[in-house]
């Protein structure tokens, strides 16, 4: 389905204003004829204002008032006419009919979430159901970017650890045609596919970095990871996303990922895991520095021959400083007053 604008028909005003005089001068010709009514002229005006009075309203089922950013797709008994795209006050064929699936799907994104207390929400929620009932929902299509914020969900990471995630994605509408008439629903379809565009991503990136994990797809182990690397999986998500709504005639402007976390039931397992794992690392470091400082401490004193050591005093003096610097508490000195022999 290509989309075709409807251009030059911002003449809604003067159909207005010409509907509005045409029935002030039904009301003079009714009061016209009802002077005259006992001649043939007299009773011609009077027809003719009632046809007009009857009929003239129908004019009214044309007009259509557009804001910035705003689009109405217009079909003539089930055939597609056109879109209407600028903003501005248009005429149409009074029987042209407004058509959007979408209009009454509320999803979790800006436009749809209401705001305010709690009685001017449930008075907007009973005014959208009235509207719903009578079928008088507005099917303007909103070409502004909007932003869909997805529930979390659980799935599983590539090294088959229980993850939640959620993800913001900005899109618009930049085909109005295919939006409307190429899928069911284009909200609902949207939805659909950052949840399943998002579960194929996950599973490829290990939540931290992992050894011998390749994400990239190029056969080489990598230290891609969920947590590292957020914006290179939030860009691979937004990829997907597009691939998948194309055809429905959606633009995703950007991805983002928005929670992130282990899933309750290893959590507890996970942190005592980074907590273990950031003790070695740290543990790793004190030694590296406490053997550093004995093998420097070793060679000032044989460079300034300060004492002459053997080898087993040497050996008693490296353990007695690799037990005073890798301690966890400070060193309790003790003094001897007689000799070291």
């Amino acid at each position: 389905m290509e989309e075709k604008i409807l251009s030059g028909r911002k003449n809604g005003m003067a159909v207005l204003i010409l509907t509005i005089l045409g029935y002030i001068a039904a009301v003079g010709l009714i009061i016209f004829g009802a002077s005259r009514d006992d001649t043939p002229l007299g009773i011609t005006c009077i027809a003719v204002a009632l046809i007009w009075v009857l009929a003239g309203w129908i004019l009214f089922l044309g007009l259509k008032v557009l804001k910035p950013q705003e689009a109405l797709v217009l079909t003539l008994f089930g055939k597609y006419v056109g879109t209407l795209k600028d903003d501005g006050f248009y005429f149409v064929n009074p029987f042209c009919t407004a058509v959007n699936p979408a209009a009454s799907t509320k999803l979790r994104q800006s436009g749809d979430v209401g705001q305010g207390d709690s009685a001017a929400m449930a008075l907007k929620a009973g005014t959208e159901a009235l509207n719903i009932a009578t079928g008088l929902t507005d099917k303007r299509i909103s070409l502004k970017i909007m932003t869909l914020n997805n529930n979390k969900q659980k799935i599983n990471d590539c090294l088959g650890n229980p993850i939640e995630i959620g993800i913001a994605v900005m899109w618009r509408v930049v085909d109005t045609a295919k939006a409307v008439f190429d899928v069911d629903n284009y909200k609902e379809y949207l939805s659909l596919q950052c949840d399943t565009a998002l579960r194929n991503i996950v599973r490829i990136y290990p939540y931290d970095v992992a050894q011998g994990v390749d994400t990239t797809g190029d056969g080489i182990a990598d230290e891609g990871s969920l947590r590292g690397s957020s914006d290179i999986v939030a860009n691979r998500i937004k990829e997907e996303i597009q691939q998948r709504v194309k055809n429905a005639g959606i633009e995703i402007l950007e991805a983002r990922i928005t929670y992130l976390a282990y899933a309750p039931e290893i959590a507890a397992a996970m942190l005592q895991r980074q907590q273990a794992s950031a003790v070695v690392d740290a543990r790793k470091l004190i030694v590296d520095g406490a053997v550093g400082m004995v093998e420097m401490a070793l060679e000032e004193l044989s460079k300034k021959q300060v004492v002459d050591l053997d080898e087993e005093r040497k050996a008693a003096m490296v353990s007695n400083l690799l037990v005073v610097l890798c301690g966890n508490h400070d060193a309790q000195p003790v003094v001897n007053s007689g000799s070291i022999y």
